[in-house]
């Protein structure tokens, strides 16, 4: 394998790692504790989630509309610097106002760094014929979250929540120097021309893109409960037995090989395929916990869902940029949209709908069935995998 594309590789896991498995998705984790030192409420919960998606809603769509072309390294790395500043400051506050604008600015920041990384590192794989690899890359997230999982609670054992919000930030800027050292300008002559690409036979057209979209906004509005509540519902059950922390971490240790298990069957069976299976499978797992909060079937909900959030974005983002190949950053920023507007919906609608009912069991099979309803979007792109 060439030696860029080995740094791209690591560069972009670490990227992922730092806006998202910790700049984004750390917050499911430290939340019980933040609850429980400050009393606040499950709506506003989802309200401070909610701010976050609303940002990674607005970094989407303005990364999918710059015209940033040669400029996406410059962007990432102010992007990165402003992510790991906004984790630091959520320990220097008890002030929930500027928590939101804090969660905001970090979602705004996730967003921009996931489409511009992902489109750097899917346009390297592809122009030295590695598109294999994406999964590997995408596996970043899921060591943010198993690695969030395991060090938040000694941390917070030691510094309380503020403390632990820093710490993250401290190991976020040792990964963002290697991110500066391996994600470098390729010049122009080492560049494989785009005409090289070989585009696979097996892909929809064009005109089919909205179901894509479709289906991927309402994974977003779904899947998101889980992600924002899991630890809470551990954490609040009586019949958990454990640290609800380590239910973030199954889900962690079961998104890091999902990407790529997930990439594996895409190319064999048809990318369609593979993404309507994983949706249904995630909506199974969504709902378990509303059928009972042991800790059995926390565990289970939290590895399915583990093995199938990360899988769908990487089937998801890697089909729509073979369906649309030029200017990746675009169609990625707009699918990451859609996914980002139903994050926001998300976390608000659940949170008010627990606090109201006093339990998560109508929010989680109202997520189930969201997220069902776009795996059945996806029913007519099914007979374009099969087509050669």
């Amino acid at each position: 394998m060439h030696k860029q594309t080995v740094r791209y590789l690591i560069g972009g896991v670490f990227a992922l790692v730092i806006a998202m498995g910790i700049g984004r998705f750390s917050y499911t984790v430290i939340l019980p504790y933040m609850q429980e030192a400050f009393e606040f409420s499950r709506a506003t919960a989802g309200y401070l989630a909610t701010s976050n998606y609303l940002g990674y809603l607005v970094g989407a769509w303005v990364a999918g509309r710059l015209p940033i072309g040669n400029k996406r390294i410059p962007f990432l790395r102010i992007a990165l610097v402003i992510s790991i500043l906004t984790t630091a400051f959520m320990g220097f506050t008890n002030a929930i106002i500027i928590w939101y604008i804090l969660r905001f600015i970090s979602g705004v920041m996730s967003a921009f760094i996931f489409v511009v990384m992902t489109s750097l590192v899917l346009d390297q794989l592809s122009s030295s014929r590695n598109m294999q690899l994406s999964g590997l890359f995408y596996s970043g997230v899921g060591m943010g979250i198993a690695l969030s999982a395991v060090i938040v609670s000694p941390i917070h054992a030691m510094f309380n929540w503020n403390g632990t919000w820093i710490a993250l930030a401290l190991f976020c800027f040792v990964l963002l120097v290697w991110i500066v050292l391996f994600i470098k300008p390729i010049p122009p002559s080492k560049q494989l021309a785009e005409s090289q690409i070989i585009i696979s036979q097996k892909t929809p057209p064009p005109s089919w893109m909205k179901w894509l979209i479709i289906a991927y906004s309402l994974e977003g509005l779904g899947y998101i409960v889980t992600g924002t509540f899991i630890v809470s519902i551990a954490q609040e059950s009586t019949s958990f037995h454990g640290d609800a922390a380590f239910v973030w971490f199954a889900v962690g240790v079961a998104a890091i090989p999902s990407c790529i298990v997930w990439s594996k069957l895409a190319q064999r069976y048809g990318y369609v395929k593979i993404l309507l299976i994983s949706m249904f499978l995630q909506a199974i797992g969504i709902v378990l916990p509303a059928l009972a909060t042991n800790s059995m079937i926390l565990y289970a909900s939290a590895f399915i869902f583990g093995a199938t959030f990360m899988g769908i974005t990487t089937v998801g983002t890697t089909l729509a940029r073979q369906i649309v190949p030029v200017n990746s950053h675009q169609i990625i920023g707009y699918l990451t949209a859609g996914y980002a507007l139903g994050q926001v919906i998300g976390p608000s609608i659940a949170g008010t709908l627990a606090n109201f009912t006093n339990s998560y069991q109508y929010a989680l099979i109202g997520a189930s069935l969201v997220v069902m309803l776009g795996a059945l979007c996806l029913i007519g792109g099914v007979k374009y995998d099969s087509s050669n």
